[in-house]
């Protein structure tokens, strides 16, 4: 089983490759590997003990997609921790213990910010949970040079503390949905009833660094959830599709922002369509091609499925991420992957001026994580019908840049902190006065009971910052990638010097 080092080493290399350059092949580094592919193939099912890495276990996809067709399945992973795993893929019926099951939920995509705060929530709540996911998240912050305010935990013990805290098991499938035989291999594996997919390249700026970002998110996102609809029309075709989108599809109209749909009358006739779409992100574009993609799916196969358009997304604790401090979330505050609050926050607690974009004006929804769980088990308590794409726009209040900026300015002077904010260039092309009012009722009418943003949240939020405010690091506050100078040259760094 050792001989498969030499393997992973020399894909290491070349995943790392294809992030940088989505379209390249890891056959050429898999080449000068061959001997090691072949031990590979016979070695066992189950590798984290053999390549505990993260950046490993990401390259595990790609020795499968490298093996001949036949010998491929032999090398899938599936595993609970680091340090214990089973030679056995996790049973079908077994991924919880302590009662009946409310119905088998995989969560791609579950190792990220939204995803592990829901794939806790899900199994607390008595749903069987497993968990798909590349790593390549993290592979992202090894890119840029950056890291999560919060230490996080490997998924392994991450999953692995879960089980002794709780005796509920989530089952871990590591591997890249854009390889359809791991993700068929997962579906008949495991046989979902509802597939929560959060797996996708989330960063409006990590898509407009270069042109090889570019394509790869658009590679990523598109495909791999093209991956995912065919899986369940093969494998599972009852399955509920909760597709995570984003508000960001919509733009900015001049006019309200319906849920999904709207109902237009033009030249004497009416009919009720698509609500238009005004997407401002290469990434922002592949949710909208997303959307289309599982429309036709749900008219043409009889697909289920409920697209989730979020709002920004912000707060670091849920219930379940505060049982162990080896089950804390991440939490991004650099200018690629940081939400506006969560950067705010965390400028705040480190005496640095919070960066207001332009004017100040671009407003948008916004929700507390702890109800984007509670989002998406509704979406699943409550699924589509057979043939039906609905979708449900999720967030709880709209505020400006400029509002959340007095926000974080007034709970800082509550704690001592003096607090500043500067005005710097908008790296983003948008507008930054408009009008903006969006509809949300249909989570609401489903029992969503909201976490609206006051003094306490804002307090908790900022002492968290405070607590790990010795991990900010300075050059990754301040934005440094632009929509205008995004070129063809792959850039290897975005960091900025700090503000003075």
């Amino acid at each position: 089983m050792a001989c498969i080092a030499p393997a992973v080493a020399s894909l290491q290399a070349a995943t790392t490759a294809r992030l940088q350059s989505p379209l390249a092949s890891a056959c050429s580094a898999a080449a000068s590997s061959k001997a090691g592919f072949k031990c590979a193939a016979s070695a066992s099912r189950v590798l984290p003990s053999i390549t505990p890495s993260p950046l490993s276990q990401h390259v595990v996809s790609q020795i499968k997609s490298s093996l001949p067709r036949k010998m491929r399945r032999s090398v899938s992973v599936y595993a609970t921790s680091a340090t214990e795993a089973s030679t056995q893929a996790p049973e079908g019926n077994s991924a919880s213990s302590g009662g009946s099951s409310k119905g088998r939920v995989m969560v791609i995509g579950g190792d990220g910010y939204c995803g592990w705060a829901t794939a806790l929530h899900l199994s607390e709540q008595g749903y069987d949970v497993s968990i798909v996911d590349n790593l390549s998240r993290r592979l992202f912050d090894e890119q840029l040079g950056s890291q999560t305010l919060t230490p996080i935990a490997s998924i392994h013990d991450r999953v692995r503390r879960w089980r002794e805290i709780t005796g509920k098991t989530i089952a871990l499938y590591i591997g890249d949905v854009c390889d359809f035989e791991f993700l068929a291999d997962a579906f008949q594996t495991f046989e979902p009833t509802a597939v929560v997919h959060f797996g996708e390249q989330r960063s409006a700026p990590y898509s407009m660094i270069d042109r090889n970002r570019a394509v790869f998110t658009q590679h990523n996102n598109v495909i791999g959830t093209i991956n995912v609809m065919f899986a369940i029309k093969e494998f599972a075709p009852e399955c509920h599709l909760v597709k995570l989108g984003t508000m960001g599809e919509y733009g900015t109209p001049n006019i309200d922002i319906e849920e999904g749909f709207i109902t237009i009358t033009h030249n004497g006739r009416t009919d009720t369509l698509p609500y238009p779409k005004q997407a401002s992100s290469f990434y922002h574009l592949s949710k909208v091609h997303d959307s289309h993609n599982i429309a036709f799916a749900c008219k043409a196969w009889s697909m289920r499925a409920t697209d989730l358009n979020q709002g920004v997304v912000y707060g670091v604790a849920t219930p379940e991420t505060e049982k162990d401090v080896m089950l804390i979330n991440r939490l991004d505050y650099d200018g690629v992957f940081g939400t506006a609050l969560n950067r705010f926050v965390v400028q705040a607690a480190v005496g640095h001026p919070l960066t207001i974009y332009g004017k100040g004006g671009q407003t948008r929804g916004y929700l507390d994580i702890r109800d984007t769980v509670r989002c998406v088990e509704l979406a699943i308590a409550n699924p589509a019908k057979l043939g039906e794409f609905r979708v449900f726009n999720q967030f709880t209040e709209q505020f400006s840049v400029r509002d959340l900026a007095r926000l974080v300015t007034a709970a800082g002077e509550k704690m001592g902190i003096e607090v500043k904010a500067i005005n710097v260039p908008n790296p983003r092309v948008e507008a930054e006065e408009h009008y903006y009012n969006a509809k949300r009722t249909k989570l609401l009418e489903l029992g969503l009971q909201p976490h609206f943003l006051g003094d306490a949240l804002l307090d908790s939020l900022l002492n968290f910052a405070v607590r790990y405010k010795d991990r900010v690091d300075g050059n990754q506050i301040m934005p440094a990638v632009s929509w205008k100078k995004i070129g063809v040259k792959p850039k290897t760094s975005v960091t900025t010097t700090p503000a003075a």
